[in-house]
């Protein structure tokens, strides 16, 4: 059943609000760690740096405040780090606040807002009525002074009172004590009077605000104890990961990231253009267009600005993750791709573009540097997400080409993205290599370009070979052997330039920028991709060679020479029209399906016994092949080898002559009633 609608509008109200909640403290910690203020000068000085830092470079300059907002070097007094420290942890404890906690916060905030609002209007009404000096001109009468008086006054003490849920007998008094000192304004009486009301209404409204704070501590204690003791039942139970995972999803982590990102560069691209078009007026040459110059110097600095602090790249990671999450399944979708695990490339991209941020010192850097480098990072994250697009390609080439989908509407949409993964990286190093000479940066794109072309290459030739199969109804036993030379040599020269990457990388840490970060990222780099892909690769080449081995040491019986195999492979489903490999067990398969079968595992799929055994090892079995029926042109297998022992029934020795003729009038009688039902099961295998 459907929900109704105005409940799923409240559900994404709700959802927007959760998001957007936790995004101010986010600008606090991103403005607390990228601003080295001074502390010591004050709450309202902190205010207005931190606001200063909030607004951006693009503004501070043009005030003439960097150095006082910025550097702290008005008063020369050490800065406040322990202040700092305290403001990201309150800022950190809000931003991983339950929904129903962060709406009561800022109900809470906003309602000492109203009161702290109340309070300094009262106050400064008082200043400029009573003072010569006032910082605002306000006439001294009439309804142009007591009706935007009254009326703020009653907007904050009925907010006030309905964001704390004050109870209808104080609520009044609330009110009244906010209207007193206005009132004493509007009917002028004595400055001293007035003074006094307003001490004594801004200390009732503290005093009622520590009371009503102080009853809601208690639910403050119990809401953190038990989130406490949820976090730690889910760490005990699920483990460290899903703990993480689920608070990662719960405070929706890369929707605050994303609208922080984008929110600071709007605010920094309004401010931005508002000063180009006051400087426009200044000299003369307004206009309702931005000139390309303009233009493309406001875009270099909004990105710079984009990723000046380990924050804002944190920011910039959760929007290419959102480009590269549509981007792959707009890929799947049209590939017609349903793989559930293709999916992860909204996660891969933007944990790649964090690491290389990292590993360069992305957000240290001076803004030009700073350009360069972010343009050779994207450089080397769209290679990545090409071969990622292949590793997406590559599984649905080949599953249309094994099954022999003939449709040219299902094959042509994969071919072209092939296509362009082998053109695209063409063109990419063509043009670095027009633009820019030779350096470490540019030979491991160029690599990567390459390996992934290559990569391309390999696919369409092993998708050649299965089409090419598929038009045959013959089987094509060297097919197998085929395709594990075309995929062995491109995994060969894969590891050749994984081991060149490695290299270019030492070089780049000894001479260049050496960093532990990219210490670390070498390591995995020669672990995973050099380390692990030898070793499989060495493995699956162990054991074709072993499978191989087995195949040949198992009699070969041509069809021809026997007309008793008129039974289908248990593996395949296919008859028989030139050989059949025989097991020891005495079962009949094709020699390609039983080599495939044998890079799995050592046993045969009838019946579970040992295919290969060494000379020396060798045991007899007595099992029927696949139609129930002795191997031709072989003898039967007896039970022992070396002779029959003697064998006791009833206290009486059998001779050997009993023996035999008991077991073959035994076993003839099970071999009857068993032959329709193997065949059964040989066939449904």
């Amino acid at each position: 059943m459907a929900a109704p609608p105005l409940l799923l509008v409240g559900q994404r109200v709700r959802a927007v609000l959760d998001v957007a909640l936790r995004v101010p403290p986010v600008f606090i910690i991103d403005a607390i760690l990228n601003c080295s203020c001074d502390f010591s000068a004050g709450i309202v000085s902190l205010l207005v740096q931190v606001l200063l830092r909030l607004l951006g470079p693009c503004l501070i300059p043009a005030l003439g405040l960097e150095a006082a907002a910025c550097n702290g070097a008005v008063t020369g007094v050490p800065r406040g780090t322990g202040k700092a420290a305290d403001g990201i942890l309150a800022s950190a404890v809000v931003l991983v606040l339950s929904r129903r906690a962060l709406f009561k916060f800022y109900a809470i905030s906003i309602a000492l807002l109203s009161a702290a609002a109340s309070v300094l209007i009262n106050y400064y009404t008082t200043l400029n009525l009573n003072s010569p000096y006032g910082l605002v001109d306000l006439p001294p009468s009439g309804s142009s002074l007591w009706m935007p008086l009254i009326g703020s006054q009653l907007a904050f003490g009925i907010g006030f009172i309905s964001l704390l849920e004050i109870q209808c007998t104080f609520s009044n008094f609330i009110i009244m004590n906010m209207l007193v000192p206005a009132i004493g304004s509007i009917i002028e009486v004595p400055a001293e009077v007035q003074q006094t009301l307003v001490i004594i209404s801004g200390l009732i409204l503290a005093i009622y605000t520590t009371i009503c704070l102080s009853i809601r501590f208690k639910w403050f204690y119990y809401s953190t104890k038990y989130t406490f003791l949820l976090l730690k039942h889910m760490y005990q139970v699920y483990g460290l990961q899903i703990m993480l995972e689920d608070a990662w999803k719960k405070i929706h982590f890369p929707d605050v990231m994303r609208v922080f990102w984008l929110t600071r560069l709007a605010t920094r691209a309004v401010f931005m253009v508002y000063m180009l078009r006051l400087m426009d007026a200044e000299t003369g040459e307004a206009s309702y267009f931005m000139q390309w110059d303009d233009f493309w110097e406001l875009v270099c600095h909004l990105i710079i600005s984009g990723c000046d602090s380990t924050i804002t790249v944190l920011g910039m990671s959760a929007v290419i993750s959102s480009i590269a999450h549509y981007l792959g399944l707009g890929i799947l979708s049209f590939i017609g791709s349903t793989e559930e695990e293709d999916k992860r490339l909204g996660f891969v991209a933007p944990v790649l573009f964090f690491i290389l941020a990292l590993q360069t010192g992305l957000s240290g850097l001076k803004p030009e540097e700073r350009l360069i480098r972010l343009c050779r990072n994207m450089c080397l994250l769209l290679t990545a997400i090409l071969h990622f697009i292949h590793g997406m390609t590559d599984p649905v080439l080949m599953s249309l080409s094994a099954s022999h989908v003939s449709s040219f509407r299902r094959h042509f949409p994969v071919l072209l993205v092939s296509a362009f993964l082998f053109v695209l990286p063409i063109l990419l190093s063509c043009v670095l290599w027009h633009y820019y000479t030779l350096n470490t940066w540019l030979f491991a794109v160029t690599a990567f370009c390459i390996e992934l072309c290559l990569k391309v290459i390999v696919s369409l030739t092993v998708y050649t070979l299965f089409m090419i199969d598929g038009h045959y109804s013959v089987v094509w036993e060297k097919l197998d052997d085929y395709v594990y030379y075309v995929r062995s040599t491109g995994s060969i020269i894969e590891f050749i330039f994984g081991v060149v990457m490695f290299g270019n990388g030492a070089y780049t840490m000894m001479f260049e920028s050496g960093s532990k970060i990219r210490a670390c990222m070498m390591c995995l780099h020669a672990y995973f991709n050099i380390y692990l892909q030898a070793k499989n690769g060495w493995k699956t080449f162990i054991n074709r060679r072993t499978a191989v081995k087995k195949i040949n040491s198992l009699p070969e019986v041509q069809v021809s020479e026997s007309s008793e195999i008129d039974d289908v492979c248990a593996i395949c489903y296919q008859e028989f029209r030139t050989s059949a490999r025989v097991t020891p067990c005495h079962h009949y398969f094709h020699a390609l399906c039983l080599r495939k079968w044998l890079y799995i595992q050592d046993t045969c799929p009838m019946c579970h016994q040992k295919v290969y055994i060494e000379d020396d090892a060798k045991e007899a079995a007595s099992f029927s092949n696949n139609n129930g029926q002795v191997v031709p042109n072989e003898e039967a297998v007896q039970d022992f080898a070396d002779g029959e022992p003697e064998r006791e029934l009833d206290g009486h020795h059998l001779s050997d002559d009993e023996s035999t003729a008991d077991e073959e009038e035994e076993w003839t009688a099970r071999s009857a009633q068993l032959h329709p039902c193997r065949r059964v099961y040989s066939r449904s295998r």
